[in-house]
Formats: structure tokens, sequence, C-alpha cells
């Protein structure tokens, strides 16, 4: 009964809050969709119902309590338009409690020259922004089939000397029964952002005033504008053909606050559980939608250093139509049973 409750609620939010694709490049804190992990990426994040540990985090953190009993990881993408992204997570189960983990996403720009009205090639200087999500996430297994989570985030944006700041949480649940899997999750519940500095200060005169009387520093007000949030629902099938080789196919559709409905997909391949090959594809279910990224590819291996640790190297390749280079992702994580 608990899941069909729950079920109920989440299509509420995709009748009341998603699906809105007139709200393109309206919202703010974008950084928010920028994926993490080679193995999600390379799935196009179509197993938020089955994801579990650390790799949870951005996609369903209900999987937290789910993966080792402490784990670290690290992942780098390097973006697009020579933008990179570095992601940090560590987490570690605390018993019945369940368990609780900190993560920490911030994209690097590279120095970008500082150009003006005068100098429109560059006055020599040059500028980095900075974007950061910091978030703590706690997940719970509630029992031998269902498991929910949730993460709160902070977003900040600073761009010379003006910055934006947010809030943000997300929530989830994952069933599961056999080899099949179900899960839901609500993402970037959260504030509106809005830029405040003193680069919004503008030195003026106003035409036909007395003389200095009409001189001043005037204050641009920014508008404000909401985080994306969205709402996401997958399954996922385990085949087991024969002892050493595990099959898994999964799926994932969303629905936004500021865009188009999506439908995912993604395989996974186990030898052993210690070699891994994945592919994935996502994609808009609006006619004449801009389809930015096309195929992902990716594959991992899991190797036991001792008895109770285990460390995991995974790499994925995405398309992007609008760019000459790819995506390309790499994680390393650490997991002490």
């Amino acid at each position: 009964m608990k899941k069909y409750i729950l079920l109920a609620l989440l299509f509420s939010f995709i009748r009341i809050y998603g699906g809105d694709p007139s709200r393109n490049g309206t919202t703010g804190g974008e950084q928010l969709l920028i994926p993490v992990s080679a193995r999600g990426i390379a799935l196009s994040g179509a197993f938020l119902s089955d994801i579990t540990g650390l790799e949870s985090l951005y996609y369903n953190p209900a999987g937290l309590d789910l993966g080792a009993n402490n784990e670290a990881m690290f992942s780098y993408m390097s973006y697009i338009a020579d933008i990179n992204v570095s992601y940090f997570a560590i987490g570690s189960r605390l018993g019945s409690f369940g368990s609780l983990a900190i993560s920490f996403k911030s994209i690097d720009f590279g120095d970008i020259p500082v150009t003006t009205v005068d100098n429109p090639d560059g006055t020599g200087s040059f500028y980095t922004p900075s974007f950061i999500t910091a978030a703590l996430s706690y997940g719970k297994k509630v029992s031998d089939k269902i498991s929910i989570g949730f993460s709160a985030k902070i977003i900040y944006e600073s761009i010379l000397n003006s910055a934006a700041a947010g809030a943000a949480i997300d929530f989830g649940a994952q069933y599961s029964i056999n080899n099949f899997s179900l899960g839901a999750a609500v993402k970037n519940i959260g504030t509106n952002m809005s830029y405040t500095g003193s680069d919004l200060q503008v030195k003026t005169t106003v035409p036909g005033s007395a003389l200095g009387s009409g001189n001043g520093i005037y204050q641009a007000v920014a508008e404000e504008s909401p985080v994306p949030g969205y709402v996401e629902f997958s399954t996922a099938y385990h085949f087991n053909v024969f002892d050493q080789n595990k099959f898994m196919a999964g799926s994932r559709y969303r629905s936004s606050s500021s865009s188009e409905d999506q439908l995912a997909f993604g395989i996974e391949y186990a030898f052993m559980n210690t070699f891994f090959i994945r592919a994935g594809y996502d994609m808009m279910l609006t006619d004449n939608a801009k389809q930015i990224y096309g195929p992902t590819l990716g594959t991992g291996i899991n190797y036991y250093i001792a008895d109770e640790l285990s460390v995991s190297l995974d790499y994925a390749y995405r398309t992007v139509k609008e760019f000459a280079n790819p995506n390309h992702v790499f994680t390393v994580k650490l997991m002490l049973e």
C-alpha cells in the first residue's frame, strides 16, 4: 500500500509541477542538471531504480543505504567548450540509523578575458566564474524491498563581483522484488536564485538635470529564477545468464518544470561482477525538441585490493551534437565492506 501512495503523490507532482517546455532557458542553477559519475552517465541515468551507494546521490538518494559500509568517490568530466566538472563524495553506513554522505561538485570554466564597452577585445585581465553545489544526503533501507532517501543542497554561483545562491532538496524511493526494481525521485525542489553584487551597480547621469544633481550610482535588480525541478520514474530488470554473466536493462522517464519530457534507456553487462560494459540513450519526447546529447558508452573494472576493500574504475563516453569534442568521464571509487 505504501508504494502505491508514493506513486500517486509523485504522479501528482508531474501534473502540477512538471512538463513545461515553454520555460526553456528561464531557470537558474543550471549546474544542477549536469550529471556525475561515469557509470550513471554511460547508462544515461536510466538506473535510478537500482543505483546504489555514492553513485546514487545525484540520481536517487534512496540507494545510498544499499552500498558498501564506507565509500569515497571522485569523478571528473571534460564537459563542453573547455569546461570541466569535478565531483567528490564520501559516505558511511551508520547501522540501523541509515547512511549519511556529503558531496561536492564544482565547475571549472578556465580563465575568461574581461571585456568592456571601451575594450571589446579585452582589458588584459581575466576572471574565473565559480559554480559550486554541496549536498548532505541521507538514505535508509526501511525493509528488505523498500529504501528511501533525500539530499539537501546548497547552490552557489559567482561571476566577478556578483553572486547568486540557493537551496534545494531531492527525495526518492526504490522498490525491488526478485530481479525487478522500481524507483522514483523528485529533484531540485528549492528556492529562487537572483544575482546581486557591485557589478550590477551602474554610474549614470540623468539627461537634462542640473549640473551634478542627476549623477549617481543605480543598482540593477536581477530577475529571480527558479531552479530546474523535475520528477523521474525508473524500472530495471536483472537477467542472470549462467553463473558468471549478468545482464541488466533499465529505463527512465523524466518530466521537468523547464524543458521537454525525456525517456532514457540503458543496458549493462557484467562478467563475474568484475568487468562491465555499458550503453545508454536519452531522448526528448516532444516533436522538434533540441537533442543535445547522443548515445553513451562506458566500461568499468571492479578490483578487490583486500578481503573487504575494493576499488572501481569507470569510464563513460557521451557524444555532443553541437560541439566538436564529446564528453569524457572518469570515476574512481573506493569501497570498504
